[in-house]
């Protein structure tokens, strides 16, 4: 008798892709079968994947991009997707079938509610993404990264927290080297979405701090391709010993690292800071659909663990002013670190596929 198997459906940005492959890490450790439904571009963000996932690339799509005729031919699209699970489920049917948003998802969420699958739904952020809204009354369980959640009038939501990666998991509770009078790193990354405005301001700011704790920092800092070399050489005319890239794939190991990290404030980079205890200074990105990355800092900050500042006031000297507080101030910084940790969950991969097994069960 083969091991039940568990289809993941996720797509569209890491911020869904990144706790979908800790379920997947999590249910492979328990002994399951794992599968990705995702499209094209969802699969793109599937190399972090275990060798053992199978991903399977379904057809999808989005209302929100394209000219008329590419929106005309969304639901069609759409359809073909859910033809497509649904004829994937049954060659191998799923034990159960997790959601984690993204119109990537739409495909073998419909799929198994068609087929009356047993099924969930994980959302990242403190408000729901589109697709989720749309099957949150449709699945057995929600399960909640963000506390508090907005949720629709009748669903119920549990609180397991956002799974981070193993290689996270590595690094949960590293100890914290506080600021003071010696090398001092300082990690800035931009997520998938919205970094020009970090690398319009973060350079300036760190050159405005003073001379004392300029000459020990150590910059990685995450820049659109376009930006890097502008950046790169605002960080050399300032003296300020700088890698500048436009993608780190050892995140896990800079976070460790800094002192400071000066962030968006996406469900899963909340998540990495907290499990792995550092002082941030968060700007949610003011075009995330609901102000979501607002609410997703909410528990940094009111844990005391990181400084929020809106886009609307983002400045060259609000950003130096708080960067400055945090990085001479060696106790405060270490307290940051501390009530990081306080907030995290690191078991919530663990609690997230205990649910998976307890709806696979109804």
């Amino acid at each position: 008798m083969s091991a039940p198997l568990i289809v993941i459906a996720a797509g569209g940005t890491g911020g869904h892709m990144f706790p979908a492959q800790s379920l997947a890490e999590e249910m492979l450790a328990r002994g399951w079968r794992a599968k990705l439904s995702t499209d094209a571009r969802g699969a793109r963000y599937a190399d972090g994947f275990p060798d053992e996932v199978e991903i399977e690339v379904v057809p999808s799509a989005t209302p929100a991009r394209g000219g008329m005729v590419a929106k005309a031919g969304v639901p069609f699209k759409l359809t073909g997707g859910a033809m497509r699970a649904l004829a994937a489920f049954r060659r191998d049917r799923p034990a159960v079938v997790a959601g984690f948003g993204g119109y990537p998802a739409i495909p073998a969420m419909a799929a198994a509610v068609l087929m009356k699958l047993p099924r969930l739904i994980h959302e990242q952020n403190g408000v729901l993404g589109q697709v989720n809204t749309v099957f949150a009354k449709r699945v057995d369980a929600f399960a909640c990264g963000t506390w508090p959640t907005r949720l629709p009038d009748g669903v119920t939501g549990v609180h397991v927290g956002n799974p981070v990666r193993a290689a996270i998991l590595r690094r949960a509770g590293s100890p914290y080297i506080p600021p003071g009078d010696h090398p001092m790193s300082v990690l800035v990354i931009g997520g998938s979405q919205g970094a020009r405005i970090l690398s319009a301001t973060v350079p300036e700011a760190l050159a405005a701090l003073p001379d004392d704790i300029r000459r020990h920092l150590r910059v990685a800092h995450q820049a659109r391709p376009e930006d890097a070399a502008r950046v790169r050489a605002f960080y050399d005319d300032a003296g300020i010993a700088a890698e500048v890239q436009p993608f780190f794939d050892d995140v896990p190991a800079r976070i460790a690292d800094a002192q400071l990290v000066i962030c968006r404030s996406g469900a899963s980079t909340v998540a990495d800071l907290s499990v792995i205890g550092r002082p941030a200074i968060l700007i949610p990105y003011a075009a995330a659909a609901g102000d979501h990355q607002s609410a997703n800092a909410r528990g940094l900050t009111s844990a005391g663990a990181a400084i929020s500042i809106p886009e609307s006031k983002l400045t060259v000297g609000s950003l130096a002013e708080q960067a400055e507080l945090i990085l001479s101030h060696p106790e405060g910084a270490s307290q940051m670190a501390r009530a990081a940790l306080s907030v995290a969950r690191p078991d919530a991969a663990a609690r997230l596929a205990d649910l998976a097994i307890e709806v696979s069960q109804t």
